[in-house]
């Protein structure tokens, strides 16, 4: 897949130039002992400074559009970007601000009247928001249409190696995928099928896949909507790896994330055969050794989503199990999605990866559906669609 976009070096000349930055500075937040909000993990701040500098570069004048947690088209005091403006400031002086887009209403209807109130006085639009590419809210698809538009860095190289990934990969290209939810992964799932070599399967949705083979699943995860999908994809002939054994919780305990589970509970290793009231709530030492000779194997290797419910501490190894293999394995490797890449920051093997990206629902939706509303709209832009 080969993408083109509008870069920072097609710019029209920036110096004096008012350009509006759609960054997702979306961070993480808590409330501190004094009630002050603060953040948790700069690392979306981080990621768009090359960005901010080159801008500032160029002579441009920057003001930031972001939004910040989820306030539903109305102001939060908890949400305003205060936070997120002091960690700038300390990291890329003389930015401006504009409030949280997401206070407004008309930012996640794509208002016509709301593109026009954040471009007012713009002369020219960046995007470094790969995170909320794949959302056609105001502040992601409107500029563009406007004004002359470029990706920023961050962007650009989000969309390098994710096209790289469905272009001509280095193989064997395996494919970890992981979480809860089956219905959430099944577009992708279907699609890497088509480019993978091996697609390794974890997490909650895996067990319905296993009821999909006949296996009985006990109190496990499953979503008997979806086990037509999953037979079809285990009967379409990639090589598919399941759990071949599972740590599951005995009937009346429970699981206890970020805190220790009390005496007496009862976890235990079974095949994949599990028992009425028993529920899987990771992979087993067999799968764990299995995934990692496969992921060791790879010259590519993408990996969203964890094995189990690693916060509770009983049923990390899988995921641990999981990150130590991709980190240690020699090909291109890429982590996407949220729990994924919380999992490498807290094992301290973010630095052993290629590429850990900004986005987990935008690079899925990227490898689904090859496109994105954000990257359609830098396209159609002024600067760069007529001469494409």
């Amino acid at each position: 897949m080969s993408m083109r976009l509008p870069l920072l070096e097609d710019l029209p000349d920036l110096d004096g130039k008012r350009v509006l930055l759609r960054a997702d500075f979306n961070c993480p937040i808590a409330e501190a002992p004094d009630g002050s909000i603060v953040i948790t993990d700069d690392y979306r701040i981080q990621a768009t400074i090359p960005t901010i500098e080159w801008l500032q570069e160029q002579g441009a004048k920057i003001t930031i559009c972001t939004h910040l947690g989820r306030p539903e088209g109305r102001p939060d005091p908890k949400l305003v970007l205060d936070p997120v403006r002091a960690r700038l400031a300390e990291l890329a002086p003389g930015v401006e601000f504009q409030e949280n887009v997401r206070f407004y209403p008309g930012e996640e209807a794509n208002d016509a009247d709301f593109v026009e109130q954040l471009i007012a006085g713009q002369d020219v639009y960046v995007n470094d928001a790969f995170g909320v590419s794949h959302r056609a809210h105001a502040s992601i698809v409107g500029p563009p249409a406007r004004l002359p538009s470029a990706a920023g860095r961050l962007l650009a190289r989000e969309v390098e190696v994710l096209s790289g990934l469905l272009g001509e990969p280095a193989r064997p290209f395996v494919a970890v995928v992981g979480g809860a939810k089956i219905a959430d992964k099944l577009g992708v799932l279907r699609a890497l099928a088509r480019k993978v070599d091996a697609l390794i399967i974890g997490g909650g949705m895996s067990y319905t896949f296993l009821k999909a083979l006949g296996h009985g699943v006990g109190a496990s995860l499953l979503d008997e909507t979806h086990l037509a999908s999953c037979t079809a994809l285990l009967s379409d002939g990639t090589e598919l790896l399941l759990p071949s054994d599972v740590v599951a919780l005995a009937p009346g305990s429970h699981i206890h994330r970020g805190e220790r589970a009390p005496e007496g509970e009862s976890t235990s290793i079974l095949g994949r055969e599990i028992p009425a009231e028993w529920e899987a709530v990771d992979i087993g030492p067999e799968t764990r050794q299995r995934y990692a000779e496969t992921i060791a194997s790879a010259k590519t290797v993408l990996w969203n989503g964890p094995m189990g419910v690693f916060e509770d501490e009983r049923f990390a190894a899988g995921t641990l199990a999981v990150a130590e293999a991709v980190a240690s394995c020699s090909g291109f490797t890429v982590v996407g999605g949220g729990d994924s890449v919380a999992a490498i920051n807290s094992y301290g093997l973010a630095e052993k990866i290629d590429h850990i990206s900004s986005g987990g629902g935008a690079s899925l939706e990227l490898i689904e559906l090859g496109d994105l509303p954000g990257l359609a709209a830098l396209r159609g832009a002024p600067n760069f669609s007529a001469r494409h």
